[in-house]
């Protein structure tokens, strides 16, 4: 094996080069003949029946090709996009299931609603054309808040659902939980708002059809981390057709973020306008589009409930949450609804919880999972009654954190909410990110921030994340050369697996790691995967591939025995060479590989070729925790917040990768971030018109409100639940940095009467919290 390219070594991400030389290759990048263009026309109202739509002026515009309708689509016998997974699919509550069609015929239920689509020879003359099509809609009342949704009286976004809820889900013991907060010296009480967030991922979603009519078949360019999964829901549940007829292609994806892991109306437009029409039809979503029709992300609103002992114990955790659901239940909205609440208890041992999540239909965008997907909701809740615990027993942030915190010797531990952890020191993990931090270095910064008029907070926070789901699949297939391919069920947009997963195989095997390749994102290439989200690859990917390796040593073995002469009992498998026992007699793997396809002499029971399959499955996850650090300069004048210094630690388990691994933490740190300070989708209460439709609206982050510089640290506590020791990283740091975000900022503003204040933080909202604390002050005296 060549030094440095195994398990654990900071290996450059290979994949790099293409990107940053611009020879990536994106869905837009893909051109095809005779390829027509389509435009998406969408609703304009958020909720109305529509009375007509006329599109004859569109479709005598220049270029335009065809004007279709929902009607059409019903006339082909076309079906609608169901949720991936209801409660009730896995014993649970019931709820109203909805189906998305792919163009509304009768109702819109939302802005952003697709109505109609417009194919031209043009992007420019399709998009024109759009804007001509004539949609008449009698306007209906429209909730836009899950507050608003459930106010008595309030209209139905589904008459099949009055009240709009959706379903509850409910975790945890509600009679142990009353005893505990009837025996509390302390009950800590705090509404937390989390915002509707928008991935905005750097490339916009897009999709480009192609229908073959010599054997009736399709293939889809799409940028999406589910390849798999997208082409099970649009050949069963939309043309009601094969998995076979259909192939889809997720080239080089810029960015997910969860929101790119399921099929979108899109998606089945221009397959379908493919095979009306005979030629290849792309779509392409403008920024706008994509923050008026992707799925967003968050928009929880809980009153949550922490009963503690007069030593800062907690006794009981209580939460009441409603959470948005958007107009449809879409893809896998369930799971965030879900993670909320079975991971409140977090890194603490919190003996009694009662936790509830009522989903939530409004006439907005769908939600869905969101880097991170329930886990980032859980924690503020949680990080933020602690906060507020310590404030009001008087106890140092860190001190009640410690008396809480679950020990080391109690793992196994299984919480309130029925999760088993396997492994974890969180105390470890909070002292080094203290240190880290140089946490008690603050006084003196404290002294020069306020020599400068500045008012300076800190906070500490601990997370807790649940990776990995559902199963995986993983090939290995070598060449007559010795070279191996590795075929991905998952995808990678962004991760690093390109280079990860050949450094496993080349650490397993021993084969060079110049001669290691790696395919994704082609159903018909790779026969199945379940793609990339929920920190999920390096668990599941990567057990399956561990699997995988087993199965080429053992049939490699075979081989070895037969080359080297000697029984396979005496062959052994080391740093990529067969050997025989108590000899010098060896061969490399690669060699080995190589005789596979000799023209004879394969000994019995191995076929020609050499080609080996692993999978794994989800039914244990991992738990990657750690602690953060945030210091923050508030300027009270302007209202404007300064990230001084942030630190982190995370325990990872078993590092593959160092560098991926801290950039995925400080890439998410970043995401986290953004909420916390910046980003919202915000719609018009009264009529629901999306009001952040565009960049000039939605505060994305910027560099400058970036800490200059995230120490992080890596900790290796083995997960003992998988054979690779690994443990998930790609969400974890959005799940704590908006807590620690918000307790720092309140920690500087509590001096001058602030005790609350609701995400996103920007500027004019610390300023007004701020001038309503000092008018109330000068009120009182």
């Amino acid at each position: 094996m060549v030094a440095g390219f195994g398990i654990g070594q900071a290996v450059l991400r290979g994949e790099d080069r293409r990107f940053i030389t611009g020879k990536g290759r994106y869905v837009d990048d893909v051109r095809l003949p005779h390829m027509l263009h389509a435009a998406v026309v969408y609703s304009s109202h958020a909720h109305g029946l529509i009375r007509s739509i006329d599109t004859h002026e569109a479709k005598q515009a220049p270029g335009v090709v065809a004007v279709l309708t929902g009607q059409d689509a019903l006339a082909d016998g076309l079906g609608g996009l169901p949720p991936y997974f209801m409660p009730s699919d896995m014993g649970g509550p019931p709820g109203h299931r909805t189906i998305r069609p792919i163009l509304v015929t009768d109702r819109v239920r939302c802005v952003g609603d697709r109505v109609a689509v417009v194919i031209a020879q043009s992007a420019r003359e399709a998009r024109e054309a759009a804007s001509l099509v004539a949609i008449e809609i009698a306007p209906l009342a429209a909730v836009t808040t899950p507050a608003a949704a459930t106010t008595p009286g309030a209209p139905a976004v589904w008459d099949e659902c009055p009240g709009n809820v959706c379903f509850t889900l409910e975790f945890g013991n509600r009679e142990a939980t009353d005893r505990a907060f009837a025996s509390a010296s302390l009950v800590v009480a705090l509404t937390i708002l989390n915002n509707r967030i928008s991935a905005n991922p750097i490339e916009p979603r897009v999709a480009l059809g192609t229908y073959d009519a010599a054997d009736d078949s399709f293939i889809l360019h799409t940028s999406s981390q589910n390849p798999h999964g997208v082409r099970h829901v649009l050949a069963q549940s939309v043309f009601g057709l094969p998995e076979s007829r259909f192939r889809v292609i997720s080239p080089d994806v810029g960015g997910g973020f969860g929101m790119k892991a399921d099929a979108y109306p899109e998606d089945a437009l221009v397959l379908w306008a493919s095979r009306r029409l005979g030629r290849p039809v792309k779509w392409v979503s403008t920024r706008s589009e994509a923050l008026m029709g992707d799925n967003h992300g968050r928009d929880q609103i809980s009153e949550a409930e922490l009963a503690l002992d007069d030593t800062g114990r907690a006794l009981g955790l209580r939460v009441r949450a409603q959470q948005g659901l958007g107009a449809y239940v879409q893809s896998a909205a369930v799971a965030p609804i879900t993670y909320a609440m079975r991971m409140l208890p977090g890194v603490y041992d919190i003996p009694a919880v009662h936790c509830s999540n009522s989903a939530v239909f409004t006439n907005c965008s769908p939600t869905g999972p969101y880097r991170g997907a329930g886990r980032p909701e859980a924690c503020f809740t949680l990080e933020r009654l602690m906060d507020e615990a310590a404030v009001l027993l008087g106890l140092d942030r860190v001190e009640i954190r410690r008396r809480n915190l679950i020990p080391a010797s109690a793992m196994p531990h299984t919480t309130a909410t029925g999760v088993t952890y396997d492994s974890g020191d969180f105390a470890q993990m909070m002292d080094r990110c203290l240190v880290l931090a140089d946490w008690d270095g603050y006084d003196q910064r404290t002294a020069d921030s306020e020599s400068r008029g500045l008012l300076r907070g800190r906070a500490v926070t601990t997370y807790l994340e649940s990776a990995g789901v559902f199963n995986e699949r993983m090939e290995l297939r070598f060449d007559p050369e010795g070279n191996v391919t590795i075929l991905a069920g998952t995808h990678s947009h962004g991760q690093g697996h390109a280079t990860v997963f050949p450094q496993l195989v080349h650490e397993w095997l021993g084969v060079p790691y110049d001669q290691i390749r790696y395919l994704q994102g082609d159903t018909d290439k790779v026969a199945f995967g379940r793609g990339t989200y929920a920190a999920r690859s390096s668990l599941l990917g990567g057990t399956a591939l561990h699997a995988a390796a087993q199965s080429a040593i053992a049939q490699a073995r075979t081989m070895a025995a037969a080359l080297l002469d000697a029984a396979e009992t005496e062959i052994d498998f080391a740093d990529g060479l067969f050997s025989v026992r108590g000899t010098n007699r060896s061969l490399a793997f690669v060699d080995v590989a190589k005789a596979f396809f000799r023209p004879m002499g394969k000994p019995g029971g191995l076929s020609l070729g050499f080609t080996v399959q692993g999978t794994a499955g989800g039914e244990s996850p991992n738990f990657p925790n750690g602690a953060h650090v945030c210091e923050v300069e508030v300027d009270p004048e302007t209202g404007a917040i300064h990230i001084d210094r942030y630190a982190v630690v995370d325990d990872v388990g078993h590092v593959l990768n160092p560098m991926v691994c801290e950039g995925q933490i400080v890439g998410g740190i970043a995401q986290g971030l953004g909420q916390a300070l910046i980003e919202q989708v915000v719609y018009d209460p009264e009529n629901g018109q999306l009001l952040s439709g565009s960049f000039s609206d939605y505060g994305m982050p910027r560099a400058t409100m970036m800490p200059l510089h995230i120490q992080s640290e890596l900790a290796e506590i083995p997960c003992k639940t998988n054979p690779l020791g690994v443990k998930g990283v790609g969400e974890s740091g959005t799940i704590g940095s908006p807590a620690t975000l918000v307790n720092a900022v309140l920690d500087a503003l509590r001096s001058v009467g602030v005790t609350d204040i609701t995400m996103p933080l920007t500027p004019v909202k610390v300023w007004t919290a701020i001038e309503q604390a000092r008018q109330t002050t000068r009120d009182a005296a």
